[in-house]
């Protein structure tokens, strides 16, 4: 059995954890939660979870074993009738509960979240902050699910539609946001009734599990939101379970495509958030200092594991000769581990990434494009000696057709791109497969608003680098970054886990006094 070692900063503020095992027989393991108990997993099977900084073992986490996953389900099953008749008032409070102990624990899920995934504290506060706003949103949730009604359609006709929970939904979230995925999914799926089932990613599972046990806390009742662990067998059972009639998704290609062609299959819906390659057009008209400012964070903030990410610059015309005082930008920040005090970037979340990235800036070097900034020797001080460190990096003169182009390097690596003119750059971005996000720099309204038409992007920001939405609208990635049934969050994100039912009502005045005759007649409203 390998040693168990905390994080010191870590362990200091996090302090109890219901959710890792005491037992000495299953030390250093994560607990399953399932129908209002955090369960020990009798697997034989478990996956290791190291602090990405400085190889230090957090916890290992349950393979689940099949009867545990069905347990989960079953229990999620089990509660829904109770929770979907729970008055939606009642929800809201209990939500708003929910929302306080988040707030109120900020720094704690923040610890657990640097401790495990190496993004910096104030990048990880961001990462729930973000999560907190849409269980801010969720709280309103009787305004959210406001059926429509329309009187006398015909004489004595009216027809209302109420707008009603699915049942079981189920969500499967990636690495690199331990918090704010999941908070995009379970607090408002259950806000609007239903119950819930949850993988959290088999990397960086405690924050998920913490923030499981805060809920409990805020008075959601056993089964409504039950956590099972694992990988491929994990999903391939979320997809075929018969009791689950939705599915959320958040991370790669490969992984999002079968989640969703599976689910389908299986008659769900899923929504299903995949990878990117979100570009920023520099127009030489543009703020130089704030563009260069917002350059800097959006492309290597979080060491480039954002999905919204800036990894891709486009340079109009003049706008290259900014390049040099960009990578003079780059060249100060300062890489260290997570908790480090002034840290810009920490680590990336395994050796195996870190590899990844090596490969792929060397696959445009060999192709052609210059390294004017090569962080693939950071330096860093000698107690992160074996984390899996990259410093920023940046590849000028890439083409569309290289492969550190092409591919989601999903690290601190900037590819810059040059062309004369806009229209040359809206064609570039629309020729390539993904759509979650861009962001142009201008002074001009003009050119600003013309971007924002003829862009083939879901997600667009002007003067702003990283135009992830606000929950009361829906996070809108398009084209090879979504497929499904709905948008996350915000009033997509509402409808794709509800249902419509629809009411046609016809009591007619003459029923109180007289007998009532048969038709024999197809029913024809709106002519009387």
């Amino acid at each position: 059995m390998l040693s168990f070692k905390f994080a010191k900063s870590a362990s200091k503020v996090i302090g109890n954890r219901n959710f890792h095992s005491s037992s000495a027989s299953l030390a250093n393991t994560t607990k399953l939660f399932i129908n209002g108990k955090f369960v020990e997993s009798k697997t034989k099977e478990w996956l290791e979870v190291r602090n990405p900084a400085t190889q230090e073992l957090v916890t290992k986490v349950p393979v689940s074993t099949k009867e545990e996953m069905e347990a989960a389900v079953k229990a999620a099953s089990d509660a829904f009738p109770a929770w979907r008749d729970t008055s939606v008032s009642n929800r809201s409070r209990i939500i708003s509960n929910y929302k306080n102990l988040i707030n109120k624990n900020m720094d704690k899920i923040a610890a657990i979240i640097t401790e495990e995934q190496g993004k910096t504290l104030p990048d990880a506060k961001g990462d729930v902050f973000r999560g907190l706003e849409v269980v801010e949103h969720s709280v309103n949730v009787a305004s959210l699910m406001m059926g429509e009604t329309v009187e006398n359609v015909s004489k004595n006709v009216d027809i209302y539609s109420y707008v009603q929970p699915l049942g079981v939904c189920a969500g499967i979230t990636p690495f690199n946001f331990p918090a704010m995925i999941p908070l995009w999914m379970f607090p408002l799926a259950i806000a609007c009734g239903n119950t819930f089932v949850l993988k959290p990613s088999e990397r960086v599972p405690s924050a998920s599990m913490f923030l499981v046990q805060l809920a409990q806390e805020a008075g959601v009742p056993d089964g409504v939101v039950n956590v099972i662990h694992g990988g491929k067998e994990a999903v391939n059972f979320i997809c075929d379970a018969p009791e689950i009639r939705a599915i959320s998704f958040v991370g790669a290609d490969q992984a999002g495509r079968h989640i969703h062609a599976r689910g389908t299959a299986n008659g769900k819906r899923v929504q299903s958030n995949m990878a990117a390659k979100n570009h920023a057009t520099i127009v030489p008209d543009a703020h130089k200092e704030r563009t260069l400012d917002a350059l800097t964070g959006a492309a290597f903030g979080a060491s480039g594991q954002r999905c919204m990410a800036l990894s891709a610059a486009v340079f109009v015309g003049e706008s290259k000769n900014w390049i040099p005082e960009l990578a003079e930008r780059a060249k100060k920040l300062k890489v260290a581990g997570g908790a480090t005090p002034g840290a810009d970037l920490g680590p990336v979340i395994s050796q195996a990434s870190k590899e990844r990235i090596h490969q792929l800036i060397q696959s445009g070097i060999d192709e052609g494009a210059k390294c004017i900034l090569d962080g693939r020797n950071v330096v860093v001080d000698p107690e992160f000696s074996k984390g899996n460190f990259v410093g920023p990096t940046i590849l000028t003169d890439v083409k569309p057709h290289m492969r550190c182009y092409k591919e989601e390097i999903f690290g601190p690596v900037l590819v810059c791109l040059n062309v004369d003119t806009v229209d040359q750059a809206i064609q570039l971005i629309n020729a390539n497969p993904y759509g979650n996000g861009t962001a142009v720099f201008t002074s001009s309204g003009a050119v600003a608003r013309k971007y924002q038409r003829e862009i083939d992007v879901g997600q667009v920001g002007i003067n702003l680098p990283i135009p992830v939405p606000l929950p009361f609208f829906s996070f809108t990635g398009s084209r090879g970054s979504f497929v499904g049934a709905g948008h996350f969050y915000g009033k997509t994100g509402v409808q794709f886990y509800t249902q419509i039912k629809t009411i046609t009502s016809n009591w007619r005045d003459d029923d109180i006094s007289h007998g009532v005759s048969s038709s024999m007649n197809m029913p024809i409203l709106g002519k009387n």
